[in-house]
């Protein structure tokens, strides 16, 4: 099994994107979710670390610059989808990723903080 280590710079990006406003509340994150041609496009436009940006997991001894590298993305390279944090959460605490879970989760609480008041 894999290991991940936090993404701390990920966490960060997720917050300025909730304050920001810019995530999409309801999803079906099965379909909204970046598939490898919707990775590769943003690859070609952006560098690596504005593609880590949106991975709250970081695989213990990928190299940096491979798609295998980063885990556990929560967004549609545009805006965070409460659906992809709710997967998250559920997909690292299967597998005990433990920091990547509770991340995930306290990003998840504060989106529905600022959501409940609209």
């Amino acid at each position: 099994m894999a290991r991940y280590e936090l993404n701390e710079a990920a966490v960060e990006h997720a917050r300025t994107l909730i304050r920001a406003r810019r995530y999409v509340r309801r999803s079906d994150w099965g379909a909204a979710q970046p598939d490898a041609d919707a990775q590769n496009v943003y690859l070609r436009r952006h560098d690596w670390a504005a593609y880590a940006d949106w991975h709250l997991g970081l695989t213990t001894g990928a190299g940096d610059e491979t798609k295998a590298r980063y885990a556990f993305v929560y967004g549609d390279f545009r805006r965070l989808h409460r659906s992809g944090l709710i997967a998250c959460v559920y997909r690292a605490s299967e597998w005990h990723h433990k920091a990547v879970e509770l991340a995930a989760h306290d990003l998840l609480q504060e989106l529905d903080r600022v959501t409940a008041r609209r």
